[in-house]
């Protein structure tokens, strides 16, 4: 076993960072983080159905149990209302509750807990009692799963008050943003993109200031994953890199393609979105959930009052229609492809004024 396998190794066993660059899956490096998170903090407990002996149906917690034992690492019964119920109460008692809802779909029974209780208790107690929760929802489509395994939940979260929300594209991220979430005293909903668990992908683990923030990097706010002069896509997830596939193509054609992975979608940073299309001038969004009230339209929003006099063209939306989440075998016709976000493109580079 080499050096720097050794020393990583041991980096984990105490919580600290990890150095160097190591090529890993978004599903290796979430279990990466998870891992450091419990070995850093006594208080952190990871929680869900079949997270304990089994690792999870995506081993996102693999071997964490087996580590860390029972009493951090365990099964829950099949019932999200009660996991959310009882992360307030963890919470409450001192505790940072990591939770996992198995599917973004299965969310739902636990509408009442997430909204009501752990969204609000901070406020409702004037600051005494914070709700450390970070929830891990597998979100999105993109695995040709039934019906009710692929969900784009991002609006809902983001439109109640006291609720973070944010979802990486790639394992870099994951790693960074899922250790930030888990030390945060906020509730944050962390929306892990299903279709790109066992997508590889460089993980710098140094860091420029002591802190687990990658070097030259921040684990808030926007990124811009690729920059460019003609136009914006602006996306979150999995559809980060279809977006940098498009951008790919549409260079081939000429077009100047700047992508903009969002990562947080509450708080939006308004700051990186409005300089990127100030640059550019045009703006495309690409999520998966449905077109209307979906979080595009704020984004578009956002675009509008800070870009209103720069605008060459009125901000495109490339989304999932208006229709339930479909099942596997209809995901490719309902999910945002590189055709439909290049005819996108391609209406907003030829609008002209009336």
């Amino acid at each position: 076993m080499s050096n720097a396998i050794l020393e990583s190794e041991a980096a984990m066993a105490d919580g600290t960072p990890n150095h160097g660059v190591e090529q890993l899956s978004m599903q290796q490096a979430l279990n990466r983080a998870l891992d450091e998170v419990l070995a850093g903090n006594p208080k952190a407990l990871i929680f869900g159905e079949d997270c304990g002996r089994l690792g999870g149906v995506f081993r996102i917690t693999d071997g964490l149990q087996a580590k860390y034992g029972t009493g951090r690492v365990f099964d829950t019964p099949l019932a999200e209302s009660g996991i959310l119920g009882m992360s307030v109460g963890l919470a409450m008692a001192g505790f940072h509750p990591i939770p996992e809802v198995q599917f973004d779909g299965f969310a739902y029974p636990a509408i009442n807990q997430i909204v009501c209780q752990i969204a609000r208790m901070n406020y409702r107690s004037r600051g005494t009692m914070p709700m450390p929760v970070t929830l891990r929802v597998p979100s999105f489509g993109g695995i040709r799963a039934p019906e009710h395994h692929g969900e784009s939940l991002e609006a809902l979260f983001a439109h109640v008050p006291g609720l973070k929300v944010v979802s990486p594209s790639n394992p870099h991220e994951a790693y960074h943003l899922l250790k930030y979430a888990a030390t945060r005293p906020d509730p944050v909903i962390f929306m892990e993109p299903k279709s790109r668990y066992w997508q590889k992908g460089g993980v710098n683990f140094d860091s420029a200031d002591g802190s687990d923030s990658p070097a030259g990097d921040s684990p808030t706010g926007a990124n811009v994953m690729r920059a460019g002069r003609h136009v914006t896509l602006v996306a979150w997830g999995a559809m980060v890199a279809r977006c940098l596939q498009v951008a790919e193509l549409a260079a081939e054609d000429g077009i100047d393609v700047e992508v903009l992975d969002l990562r947080w979608l509450k708080p939006i940073d308004e700051a990186a979105l409005v300089a990127s299309v100030r640059k550019t001038r045009r703006a495309v969004v690409v999520h998966e959930a449905p077109l209307t009230s979906g979080l595009g339209a704020e984004v578009a929003q956002l675009v509008t009052q800070g870009c209103f006099d720069t605008l060459k063209a009125p901000v495109e939306r490339i989304t999932g229609f208006d229709v339930p989440y479909p099942s596997g075998d209809l995901e490719d016709e309902y999910i945002p492809n590189i055709d439909r976000i290049l005819f996108g493109i391609q209406r907003v580079l030829e609008y002209r004024r009336g």
